[in-house]
């Protein structure tokens, strides 16, 4: 039975759709479609699009990525990197190929690189580190205002805001 690899390479395997947020890190095999707000970072052989609404401050190493929203962050893509015109983008771009369109506002830099997994590894490493952080500093946050609240007879109220200002 012979396999239709155009069929695969366009399957989406997952999406952060609008209105979702996601924080923290993904990795995964296939197509990651962010389509809401996106902050952490992404890792595949496949491809990372970035829709016209969408919002990603991360690190991301993938094969290929398509930006047409806000992307703030690190980009090492294994084969090519497509900026669409609606795109806004800050940061650092190593890939074989870049494609910008008419139109991009971009602010950073970009190198032409060969296949260089580690660097892209370290970004991610570092990526997963400051989220743990993060995480755990918003943890100890929460405890405290829960205890705080508690103590005052009240109930306790959410310490994060549902907003992203990137």
């Amino acid at each position: 039975m012979a396999v239709d690899r155009h069929a695969e390479e366009t399957f989406i395997n997952s999406i952060v759709g609008p209105g979702t947020m996601f924080r923290g890190h993904v990795e995964l095999n296939g197509l990651l479609r962010i389509d809401g707000d996106f902050s952490g970072s992404v890792k595949t052989d496949g491809r990372v699009i970035i829709g016209q609404r969408g919002r990603a401050d991360c690190a991301i190493e993938a094969g290929s990525v398509v930006i047409g929203g806000l992307f703030r962050g690190e980009i090492l893509a294994s084969q090519k990197v497509v900026l669409l015109s609606s795109s806004i983008v800050v940061g650092r771009i190593s890939a074989p190929r870049l494609v910008v369109e008419s139109g991009v506002r971009f602010s950073g830099t970009f190198e032409i690189s060969g296949d260089d997994a580690s660097a892209g590894r370290s970004v991610i490493d570092a990526q997963k580190k400051k989220l743990l952080l993060e995480s755990i500093r918003t943890r100890e946050q929460s405890d405290a205002v829960r205890r705080t609240t508690a103590d005052r007879g009240g109930e306790a109220v959410p310490v994060e805001s549902a907003e992203w200002n990137g």
